[in-house]
């Protein structure tokens, strides 16, 4: 190797050398007086106590209320009573008593179809009528004189009967040509009009009771045996937002849906106004039992753990203590207390991100208690 080359071999290794050493001392310089300053706020630290400021938090008393055990569902209404009215004979629609969609009463004649031949049937069955209570009248005067034998008059006795029969047959053949109502209800929407001819069996027009209304439901089998009639129910209606209406259990099917694992519930409801009306689809609340003197907390108290585990810090003489709960039902934004806490006890409701266990806390806002309902 030529000298020239040793000699920059030798500067540029002197050259590295003198950047690593003032790296190395550039880097340790000001570490000095940090660590000094470290040093010196750890001692000013020291004299002072070294406390740390109340963490500011918001609170709230737990407090008792009157719970519902309850479970929902969805549902449909039905119509107290429903019927298609049709009739049992063909015939021709001789005239329309009622109006769409209006109450009817009772036994009111709404439909009826020509009945010519019917009356005149009646007419002729009467006529028949009179003439064999002539003919017996005749017949037992003169039984009673001993001018006929008793077998006339049993033979004018027997088709005095027919005669009566031909009555009762003919009256019940003209009452077949009108189709009046089973019971009170509205009337739906006709599709037939006078003229029309119709056969035996035809759908004329439906009729709905729907003064009182019955609900239809599923609740899931596990709940059989705490169901029964009379219990009380909530339902609510995207038709009617806001509004709550009041319901009876009726009835429970005996028999539970081996598919859907269900059991069928049937309630009864008032609807005087008939606000509602059958087929609507309801959302259904089932108060199973109601308990009193439920210690709840807002939500917002709960603070989750590892291993499925909820607390929340209960404060008491300016420190905060975390205590494990059991929870239960949930409620319009507050949560049942099952085991952990008591009535009366504060715990935080805000502020449990800053919090550890025997933190010191300054309440900023202690909300009121939640009112009972």
């Amino acid at each position: 190797m030529s000298s020239s080359r040793r000699l920059i071999l030798v500067l540029s290794l002197a050259g590295i050398a003198a950047l690593g050493g003032y790296a190395w001392y550039a880097n340790r310089a000001p570490a000095q007086p940090v660590a000094a300053q470290a040093k010196g706020g750890a001692q000013g630290g020291g004299a002072g106590g070294g406390k740390s400021a109340p963490v500011m938090v918001e609170t709230q008393v737990v407090a008792t209320r009157a719970l519902a055990d309850d479970v929902s569902a969805v549902g449909s209404l039905v119509s107290n009573e429903s019927v298609v009215l049709r009739p049992e004979v063909s015939g021709r629609i001789e005239a329309i008593r009622f109006r769409d969609g209006e109450p009817v009463q009772r036994g009111a004649v709404l439909v009826e179809l020509d009945a010519a031949v019917q009356r005149a049937e009646l007419q002729q069955a009467r006529a028949n009528l009179t003439l064999a209570e002539a003919d017996f009248s005749r017949t037992q005067d003169l039984f009673g004189r001993k001018f006929v034998s008793r077998s006339s008059l049993d033979d004018a006795r027997a088709k005095l009967e027919v005669a009566r029969a031909g009555v009762a047959l003919a009256q019940a053949r003209l009452a077949r040509m009108q189709i009046r109502a089973p019971f009170d209800g509205v009337v739906g929407i006709r599709s037939v009009s006078p003229g029309d001819f119709v056969k035996d069996g035809d759908a004329l027009i439906n009729l709905e009771d729907i003064a009182t209304l019955k609900l239809d439901f599923r609740l899931p089998e596990l709940y059989l045996d705490r169901v029964r009639p009379g219990q009380t129910l909530e339902l609510s209606s995207d038709v009617l937002p806001g509004e709550r209406f009041a319901a009876t259990v009726d009835a429970i099917d005996p028999l539970v849906d081996a598919e859907g694992r269900a059991v069928r519930l049937r309630a009864r409801l008032a609807n005087p106004d008939m606000r509602l009306r059958p087929g609507v689809f309801v959302r259904v609340r089932l108060i199973l039992a109601e308990r009193g003197e439920v210690a709840m907390v807002p939500e917002a108290a709960l603070v989750p753990a590892p291993g499925d585990v909820q607390f929340v810090y209960r404060v008491a003489d300016g420190k905060v203590q975390r205590v494990n709960v059991r929870t239960g039902q949930r409620r319009d934004a507050m949560v049942e207390i099952v085991d952990g806490l008591q009535p009366g006890m504060v715990v935080v409701t805000a502020g449990q991100l800053k919090l550890r266990d025997g933190a010191d806390v300054k309440v900023a806002a202690a909300s009121a208690a939640p009112q009972a309902d």
